[in-house]
């Protein structure tokens, strides 16, 4: 890419952005990742929400419905102390945590100690309760309530709901008391809501000289919680829309890459596969884009190696046309001369042939039943491939060595493949050279090898020899081939989950190593594709 196309890269980048965000009609707005993780944000969290107002409402409601209860029981366990009554009662039912003698008491005068001492009659009991209810400070929306020899006395604080008022039923029931009672009830005021009271008489052998009522309104309670509660779910309004704002942006950011994903993507054409994605932090999203380029790397790699295959197949093609163009347009009417342009014709059309066979037994390669394999005795096919390769050309033809064991394999295949690899020596020895064919059991393995003891191949065309249309570039020596035969020899090697080595030095000549397990892989996941 030059520079004026990468100095616009930039720019088309954000183009592809805006038409990916705005413009694409294959991609609505509702559907979009960012607007449904969005979508079932706001709906897990208005979940929760819905849910926990009311558990947090209800939770208020006990908590304060206990203190209040807790408050009431108290005030009546220190009364029924100071009058001696039975603190045992059920009502009274206080656990731990409460003193037995008050602060305020233990540490008062004398006189207040006098006057607060049991009573035995009524004016005793009044003067009792007014020590009493000096002493007290109810908390709000309680009220301490007195009755002396039937009537109601006095109060704390003195301020009270119409439904306290002297001359109610509820007041006039609570002033004939001669037992303990507690209870709660609903007022009839519509003002008071709910009451909570404890009441207990005062008596003295036998005689009720009076009684007092711990009464407590919740109406006030609950409105309080009413505004708590409105408080918190106006709060969390707000804080649930800044949450959201948030979240939106943040989504964004983290999908960002997977947007620049879709936008590299769409970038991508077949004479431009130069794009990456920039990898950041860590993390699927890192992942993803990790993937993609390196999907992309190997994608890059395939059209690489295609645009090669193409052009070199299509070099390869090429000069045999143009050879047998050539000649036919330049025959004349001579027999003799036409005869040898037939004959040359035929000798590059088969050469044209055997080039496309090649290419199919490449492109066979790959598929699973390109092998027939089956059990062959390895020292019988060493001695075969010896006897064949004799025939390719004349030069000192030795056999290393066979190995005894049996190995299960293509035998037709694996014979193109040593055939390929001596008659490449022969290409690059003279009748001087020594080739030598061999196998040997090594841990498991087969080996197969061709030696000869001719030019070698140099180092710098050493790592290239196995690939496609690759010849030695500085060999002295040129062959007919379109250099597919050490890549065949190379996919029939692969295929039978093998490796082929190449161990040479210039000027002293090469040897190629076939590297084979006794079994390949593919039988044992297909062994009904084996024949013995």
């Amino acid at each position: 890419m030059d520079s004026t196309n990468s100095n616009q890269f930039p720019s088309q980048i954000e183009n592809l952005k805006i038409k990916s965000q705005i413009l694409n009609p294959r991609r609505g707005f509702f559907w979009a990742a960012r607007t449904r993780i969005l979508f079932w944000y706001v709906l897990i969290v208005g979940f929760i929400f819905v849910a926990s107002i009311p558990a947090f409402r209800l939770l208020l409601y006990q908590r304060i419905d206990t203190r209040v209860r807790r408050e009431l029981k108290e005030k009546m366990y220190i009364f029924n102390k100071l009058v001696d009554n039975d603190t045992s009662s059920e009502y009274l039912d206080m656990g731990d945590g409460i003193e037995e003698i008050p602060l305020w008491l233990k540490y008062g005068d004398e006189e207040l100690k006098r006057r607060l001492k049991p009573p035995s009659s009524i004016a005793k009991l009044e003067d009792f309760f007014n020590a009493f209810m000096a002493k007290q400070l109810p908390e709000d929306d309680t009220y301490l309530l007195t009755f002396v020899d039937g009537r109601f006395f006095k109060s704390s604080p003195r301020g009270r709901p119409e439904i306290f008022d002297r001359d109610t039923k509820l007041m006039q029931d609570w002033a004939k008391l001669t037992k303990p009672t507690k209870g709660e009830m609903q007022a009839t005021d519509g003002e008071t809501g709910g009451i909570i009271y404890i009441g207990y008489p005062v008596t003295f052998e036998g005689k009720t000289l009076g009684a007092l009522v711990v009464a407590h309104t919740i109406d006030g309670e609950r409105s309080e919680i009413i505004e708590a509660v409105n408080v918190v779910i106006q709060v969390s309004c707000i804080i649930l829309i800044i949450a959201l704002i948030l979240a939106w942006v943040v989504s964004g950011w983290v999908l960002s890459p997977l947007r620049l994903l879709a936008v590299t993507a769409r970038s991508i054409g077949e004479s431009d596969l130069n794009q990456r994605i920039q990898v950041q932090g860590k993390g699927e999203i890192a992942e993803l884009a990790t993937t993609f380029n390196e999907m992309m790397d190997r994608l890059q790699a395939a059209f690489s190696t295609q645009r090669s295959f193409i052009n070199d197949a299509g070099h390869e093609l090429r000069t045999p046309i143009t050879i047998i163009r050539g000649h036919l347009e330049l025959m004349g009417d001579d027999p003799e001369e036409k005869e040898e342009t037939v004959a040359l014709v035929l000798d590059e059309l088969d050469r044209m042939s055997r080039f496309v066979e090649d290419l199919i037994l490449l492109a066979k390669a790959e598929r699973p039943d390109f092998l027939l394999l089956e059990t062959v005795d390895v020292k019988q096919l060493t001695e075969e491939l010896f006897i064949k390769a004799k025939g390719l050309a004349d030069r000192n033809w030795c056999l290393d060595g066979t190995a005894a064991c049996q190995i299960v394999i293509d035998r037709q295949r694996l014979t193109q493949a040593v055939m390929n690899i001596a008659g490449n020596a022969t290409h690059y020895t003279t009748y001087n050279d020594t080739i030598a064919i061999g196998s040997a059991l090594i841990e498991d393995k087969v080996h197969f090898w061709v030696r000869d003891t001719g030019e070698g191949i140099a180092y710098e065309d050493q790592k290239r020899i196995f690939e496609r249309f690759a010849r030695a570039a500085n060999s002295r020596r040129r062959s007919e081939g379109a250099g597919l035969g050490l890549s065949i020899v190379r996919a029939i090697v692969e295929a039978h989950d093998g490796e082929v080595t190449l161990t040479s030095k210039p000027k002293k000549g090469s040897t190629f190593t076939i590297i084979l397990p006794l079994q390949p892989l593919k039988t044992e996941e297909k062994p009904q594709e084996m024949k013995v």
